[in-house]
């Protein structure tokens, strides 16, 4: 099967999420992704789990689904052995991806002036929480952090309680597209000239450039978003955009409608005294109370059924197992499976972009710390004696089922 980006090579020294599902997109369509791992415990999001509870008894759900499709090498990189053999692996490397501190990898003689002195066509793309310089440089850099100190997390939620946090590394996860647009877009740079280059990739600024809408509004308007009471959906909108409940429990989105035709489906002639724009944004809270009663005179399949009959934008709201069952999600076949050695059949989701000439598809599950050293440096031209000699010394750790 043709692959997009076959014959792409990347080291992966990344942790955590972001650096990691930017090398999982890649790797998705072909890219060869070394996870070069700390010897021993690896990446960090192996001991990490949600509700405290392990895939298989001891495999964590946060590096399973970040982690497909890449070979493991568990490497101590302080070693002066190991970072002889990082350096010759560069040389044959396409791409160089990192999220340590600033700093730290350099410190270890894994900078990107260290990859372009030996392979002057790298490309070395480098994440971290703030940038490489500034004053929050020495902050840790984690996704709720960025979340609230870019001005997401005041947006979000009701206005007479606390701001709530989205229920996803939304940042990282931004972050990692950051990642993925700058390494494409510096292949194809490479390709035309020869040259390689460093990436700089912070959740900062990808959260500011994700939060853009709002902060030429806020910054062009002269407007400060206030979050209503009522929790609808974006504190720059106008009632009913929001969440609405109906009789038997359930809960449906409304975003956007023309007003009378949405209360004319909701058989509450009343509410015509709120059809303008201006008294729709001024008394959006008690608007969200009027139309929510309304909405709970329905179920909430019927209610579905009667706003997308006239073209109300609506969806219902579901957790993440209904959703899994949704008739649409099936029918693109976005929950699939692979085969662990250890957590048995993992259910994850498949890759979102479809291409008709090269397909992504999951080739490997997530792997075993440093599963695949052995072969890694065979590949690279080390002997089995150097190979068992990296083993004995501690220098290398390999975790085989």
């Amino acid at each position: 099967m043709n692959k997009a980006l076959k014959g792409v090579r990347i080291l992966d020294f990344s942790h955590l999420l972001q650096g990691p599902f930017a090398t999982q997109l890649l790797g998705d369509m072909g890219a060869d992704v070394i996870k070069i791992e700390r010897a021993g415990a690896g990446d960090m999001f192996r001991s990490m789990t949600f509700f405290a509870k392990w895939v298989g008894g001891s495999e964590s759900p946060n590096f399973l689904a970040w982690n497909r499709n890449k070979r493991s090498i568990a490497l101590n990189l302080k070693s002066r052995k190991v970072h002889a053999i990082v350096m010759d692996m560069a040389k044959k490397a396409d791409v160089v991806v990192q999220n340590f501190r600033p700093g730290v990898l350099a410190k270890l003689g894994y900078g990107y002036e260290d990859f372009k002195a030996v392979n002057p066509g790298i490309i070395y793309c480098s994440g971290s929480g703030y940038g490489e310089e500034g004053p929050y440089v020495e902050r840790p850099g984690q996704d709720m952090l960025i979340q609230g100190l870019s001005g997401l997390i005041s947006n979000t939620g009701r206005g007479d309680q606390a701001p709530v946090p989205a229920g996803a590394g939304l940042a990282d996860q931004i972050g990692a597209m950051n990642m993925v647009y700058g390494i494409l877009s510096a292949l194809y740079y490479r390709e035309k000239t020869g040259k390689g280059q460093k990436i700089e990739v912070n959740l900062l600024a990808g959260m500011l450039a994700h939060l853009n809408q709002e902060y030429v509004a806020v910054l062009n308007l002269g407007e400060d978003f206030v979050r209503p009471n009522s929790g609808i959906g974006h504190p720059g909108m106008q009632a009913p955009f929001g969440i609405y409940e109906a009789k038997d429990g359930g809960h449906v989105s409304i975003a956007m409608s023309p007003f009378k035709t949405l209360y004319e489906t909701l058989e509450a002639p009343q509410l015509a005294v709120y059809d303008d724009l201006k008294t729709l944004f001024d008394k959006r809270d008690e608007v969200f109370e009027k139309v929510n009663a309304e909405t709970r005179k329905f179920a909430t399949q019927d209610l579905l059924a009667r706003l997308l009959a006239v073209d109300i934008w609506c969806a219902e709201v579901k957790d993440i197992r209904r959703a899994a069952e949704d008739p649409q999600v099936k029918h693109m076949g976005m929950i699939t499976s692979y085969d662990h050695p250890r957590g048995g059949k993992v259910r994850v989701v498949a890759p979102a972009v479809k291409m008709s000439e090269t397909p992504a598809t999951i080739e490997r599950p997530a792997p075993l710390v440093g599963q695949h050293g052995r072969e890694i440096l065979a590949e690279f031209g080390l002997s089995k004696d150097e190979i068992a000699a990296l083993e004995a010394s501690g220098d290398m750790t390999v975790d085989a089922a």
